[in-house]
């Protein structure tokens, strides 16, 4: 379970980052991609990146694990490619002991690539470099106009929210297992993990690569970071503008989902409707309830699906 401890100076200290970061989104794209939840919607993603994806860029799946949870130094907070490779280089004489051997037990293959990379071999810390500019060109560069999108979509949903409801429910949308006990929020989903803001505050970070629980990482300018699925992954945007706010926000699908629960409907009348698989409905139905943009409740063997009033003062405002 993650648990964040705020204190009364942190909940008045929630603010979101100003945009995507080019290295953090290529290790959530990376990350993605060895990832097998919510096929219906990354399957058709991850299987063209594995036909594009250069052989050089292999090295860094030693380094990036499915479940997130990886070294930091990989992915610096930096504003540009070039800035994070330098990032990543100034943080080779940092690296301990501890952080290698967390490594070498998390890799797939053979650590003995690890393991020159801490000894600051010159011929690997030149390979990581070169894997991690193709991996930018390759999954991050060709997209970031649409990565940019979902990202700005989601931070005007998440401010309304925060405006509108406070930070408990801006928080507890981010994932189907959030919740608060007291002033500590909770995802009930492993690995463990407990942060005391102490005062620092907290920054949110929304991704459209990461599907998994929110993560949370250590600015180097002081408060803590909230990475989180954004509202729409990049698989759902558009590759042009958004015909209207309610698709940039939530994707075209989402978005006739959500238009459609005006009146309650079943999942297997949405997937009619709609014409997609009964799978990505209930992805897509998952999403929207974490959001509490819609209710799920059963009746019998029938499952039914209506918009909330936060689903319908969207659909107003989103026209």
């Amino acid at each position: 379970m993650l648990r964040v401890h705020f204190t009364a100076e942190d909940l008045f200290n929630v603010t979101f980052a100003d945009g995507p970061l080019p290295m953090v989104e290529l290790a959530m794209a990376l990350v993605a991609w060895q990832r097998t939840d919510e096929a219906a919607v990354f399957g058709r993603w991850r299987a063209r990146v594995g036909q594009e994806l250069p052989g050089r860029v292999r090295p860094l799946l030693d380094l990036l694990r499915p479940d997130g949870d990886n070294p930091q130094f990989v992915e610096p907070f930096a504003r540009s490619l070039e800035e994070g490779l330098a990032a990543v280089r100034e943080a080779a004489p940092l690296l301990t002991g501890e952080q290698l051997a967390r490594a070498a037990a998390r890799a797939p293959g053979s650590d003995s690539w690890l393991r020159a990379l801490w000894d600051r071999d010159h011929e690997a810390w030149d390979q990581l470099g070169n894997a991690l500019t193709a991996a930018h060109e390759s999954v991050v560069a060709p997209h970031w106009a649409r990565i940019r999108q979902s990202f700005q979509a989601d931070v005007a949903w998440r401010t309304r929210l925060l405006a509108a409801h406070g930070i408990r429910a801006c928080l507890a949308s981010t994932h189907p297992a959030a919740g608060w006990a007291g002033t500590v929020f909770e995802v009930a989903r492993p690995p463990h993990y407990e942060v005391r803001l102490g005062g620092r505050g907290l920054i949110l970070m929304p991704s459209p690569f990461w599907t998994g629980r929110p993560l949370v990482a250590e600015h180097p300018d002081g408060p803590y970071v909230l990475l989180y699925p954004a509202m729409t992954p990049l698989p759902l945007t558009s590759a042009g503008p958004a015909e209207g706010a309610l698709d940039a926000l939530l994707g075209r699908t989402r978005a006739a989902v959500l238009q459609r629960l005006v009146q309650r409907r079943t999942t297997s009348e949405l997937a009619r409707d709609l014409d997609i698989s009964l799978p990505s409905v209930s992805e897509h139905t998952r999403t929207l309830r974490a959001a509490g943009l819609i209710t799920t409740e059963r009746d019998g063997k029938a499952v039914l699906h209506s918009v909330t009033g936060l689903g319908a003062d969207l659909l107003h405002s989103g026209g």
